[in-house]
């Protein structure tokens, strides 16, 4: 399959004008001084859906003939393009069929269902509900709505690139997450048709480097758990495949850590909601800042729909990993008045008690000196170091943990 030519990127923006979002690109102020890069985000996580996704979908759907219509599509998604597709569907009176792995999201699983699509969990893979997909296409003779290995989709995802480079043209590079390669290799043909020294950066999980691994010539070996499920793919599309190729000048592996601190960046800078392969591009330069130092970097925010409790878990563990929750435990004698003296000296200190456990049976050395641990809220790790000082200052036999 060939890849769509920059005039059929033109071609799917005509169709797509006013039944998607036009998403803002904008310069992040503070993410620039952060990085030492000029940032500018595209806000695709601000589609109906949540998801760059729909540009394709609808794209594709659009070019279905009456009887395709009638027949109804099915495609296998682990999440973004399900609801894409589903939403776009039932826009257009054409049934839908999604099949998406088990252990798919809730959140995902629920709003397609939402959009009127009929869920079928199938696979531990997103490659297994492919193959399941496809039996169920051949049997009810539905058609096939492929991620990202299609012209069509490709060249609706492309619509993102053009709109980046037409709102800032100075841009020197592009950062975009890469699963599949839909969004990739259509920024890509988009970008370098308008500016041909343009440099264009893919950004992979390191569960999951299946096009890093392939551009260099190894085995694909990926797996584990991540929370960028929507790029944890293992089989890369062969017309990405040749258009990363070509026109991308690298893609980079990025620890999970990496993409956590960016989903948590994004809320607190920019107060947007970004899900781990939605904050992947933005976690490359939080990695790598040096190689984009003093550049115009353009960053897509992919999408948007991470599960809620994902989300608080991230929050918690990022609060753990900037010093600004923390445990202390404090032996203290048993007596009468001790631990609201150690709680006021907290505050005085300026922390915020946020639990409090009063251990008297396990880890303490004697029943007359029982051990509490309070969990700490403080304004970064240097706050949390004075707190100690002061609690030790006072006598306080505390440890950090």
């Amino acid at each position: 399959m060939e890849a769509p030519s920059f005039d059929e990127i033109l071609a799917a923006a005509a169709r797509l004008k006013g039944a998607v979002e036009h998403t803002p690109f904008v310069h992040s102020r503070t993410l620039s001084r952060l990085t030492g890069a000029e940032i500018f985000l595209k806000f695709e996580n601000l589609q109906f859906t949540a998801s760059f996704k729909e540009r394709g979908a609808l794209n594709r759907l659009f070019a279905l003939s009456e009887a395709e219509r009638r027949r109804g599509v099915i495609a296998m998604s682990a999440g973004n393009h399900a609801q894409a597709v589903a939403y776009h569907a039932a826009r257009l009176g054409v049934r839908a069929v999604i099949v998406m792995p088990r252990g798919s999201p809730n959140s995902k699983i629920r709003n397609t269902e939402v959009h009127g699509a009929q869920v079928v969990l199938e696979g531990d893979s997103l490659a297994e509900a492919g193959r399941h997909a496809r039996e169920i296409a051949a049997r009810e003779h539905l058609v096939f709505v492929h991620p990202y290995e299609d012209r069509l989709i490709v060249a609706g995802q492309g619509t993102v690139g053009l709109e980046m480079l037409e709102a800032v043209p100075e841009l020197d590079v592009l950062v975009v997450p890469v699963g599949g390669g839909g969004l990739i290799s259509g920024i890509a043909i988009a970008a370098k048709a308008l500016k041909k020294d343009i440099q264009v950066y893919g950004v992979e999980s390191k569960t999951y480097p299946s096009m890093h691994q392939r551009l260099a010539g190894l085995p694909v070996r990926v797996g584990g758990d991540t929370i960028a499920e929507g790029i944890a793919v293992k089989d890369v599309g062969e017309l990405a495949f040749d258009v990363v190729r070509r026109l991308v000048e690298e893609v980079f592996v990025v620890e999970e850590e990496t993409i956590e601190r960016a989903v948590m960046t994004l809320i607190e800078i920019e107060k947007t909601v970004a899900e781990g392969a939605g904050a992947a591009g933005l976690a490359a330069l939080l990695e790598q800042p040096q190689r984009f130092a003093g550049k115009r970097v353009g960053i897509p925010i992919s999408g948007g729909n991470i599960d809620s409790r994902v989300l608080a878990s991230v929050l918690m563990r990022g609060l753990v990993r900037d010093g600004r929750l923390v445990r202390l435990r404090v032996v203290m004698p048993d007596v009468s008045g001790s631990l609201a003296k150690v709680a006021a000296m907290i505050a005085e200190a300026g922390g915020n008690i946020v639990e409090v456990q009063h251990q008297r049976i396990f880890g303490t050395a004697s029943v007359r000196t029982p051990e509490v641990e309070f969990l700490v809220e403080t304004r970064e790790r240097e706050h949390t170091e004075a707190l100690v000082a002061l609690l030790e200052k006072s006598g306080v036999k505390v440890t950090l943990s």
